[in-house]
């Protein structure tokens, strides 16, 4: 057991020598001023540099209204630019798990999705997809045994979340009308990213699925919800001569898949371990953590005005 000297103010039952003179205790040194603090950074409560971030959202907005209304499969370009993109870093975020995705062919048969489905149709789209399927299990191969599961898997869930997702896009910009269904797509999915960060800056205080996103909360998951039904109701009449009722369930259902897409992408990335996709977009992170929304709401969107609009 360590015995240690006790202190000045500790009892050690001991009587002082009164012939030995007792030596006075220094004085404590004055402390310090503390160091001035550095003024905070710019940013909001999500973590965002909101002017940055908002420079940004606003050129790629006005770069998809330039596309879309001059030559609109320029727009498509632009989509598959930014998926190419996001393989890629989907791609060099998983190797962190040692999971390898067969980019060659996913490039190649996303490339193919696309083409089909712009110029040819779903049919052709879908039978593109199955020939990437084959293609990733095939290229593949050559390589080493353990892990060819784990990878031609991955290779699978790239392609169907990404290049497939992005197809439904190109299906609805393929209409004699499709500038404005894609200008409607975006519009919407743009209206449930702000208004739920408005919203939950705002008035968060209940969140959604904390396990999964510390940020999103139930204001701001209303805020969404204001903001797409006002504009799918305003919106679907203008721009395609719909009824507002259909453009209000537009707007619903739109918030339910882009809120689902966002927290879809927020769960790869808790499994991962980091934080951001990549870092391509001061004030948004990724490509990916950019388009997560749109991934889940394009199919949505293309089925819905297949069913409400008449071409």
């Amino acid at each position: 057991m360590d015995l240690q000297e006790p202190g000045p103010d500790v009892d050690s039952g001991r009587t002082d020598d009164p012939g030995e003179p007792r030596t006075a205790e220094a004085p404590p040194a004055p402390e310090a001023p503390p160091a001035p603090e550095a003024p905070p950074a710019q940013s909001s409560r999500t973590g965002r540099n909101l002017p940055v971030a908002a420079a940004v959202g606003l050129g790629l907005g006005g770069l998809a209204v330039v596309t879309l209304f001059t030559v609109k499969s320029t727009f498509l370009f632009v989509m598959g630019v930014m998926v190419a993109i996001a393989v890629w870093e989907l791609g060099r975020a998983l190797r962190v798990r040692e999971i390898t995705i067969p980019l060659v062919p996913v490039y190649a048969g996303g490339a193919a999705v696309y083409t089909c489905a712009y110029w040819l149709g779903y049919r052709a789209m879908l039978a593109a997809l199955a020939l990437t399927m084959i293609g990733v299990l095939v290229w593949r191969l050559p390589g080493a045994v353990a892990g060819y599961l784990r990878d031609v898997t991955a290779g699978m869930f790239a392609v169907v979340y990404l290049p497939l997702a992005g197809a439904f896009v190109a299906l609805m910009l393929s209409a004699p009308d499709g500038a404005h269904r894609a200008f409607l797509f975006v519009v919407l999915t743009v209206c449930s990213d702000v208004g739920g960060y408005f919203a939950g800056i705002g008035f968060g205080e209940h969140l959604l699925v904390p396990r999964i996103s510390p940020k999103k909360t139930w204001e701001g998951l209303a805020g969404s919800a204001v903001a797409c039904l006002a504009a799918g109701g305003t919106l679907l009449p203008v721009l395609l001569h719909g009824h507002v009722w259909q453009g209000l369930l537009l707007g619903a259902a739109v918030v339910a898949v882009a809120t689902l897409g966002d927290l879809v992408e927020s769960m790869i990335k808790r499994d991962l371990g980091i934080k951001d996709m990549g870092s391509l977009l001061p004030g948004h992170g990724g490509v990916l953590d950019r388009i997560d929304a749109m991934l889940l709401s394009a199919p949505v969107t293309w089925l819905l005005l297949t069913v409400f609009v008449t071409r």
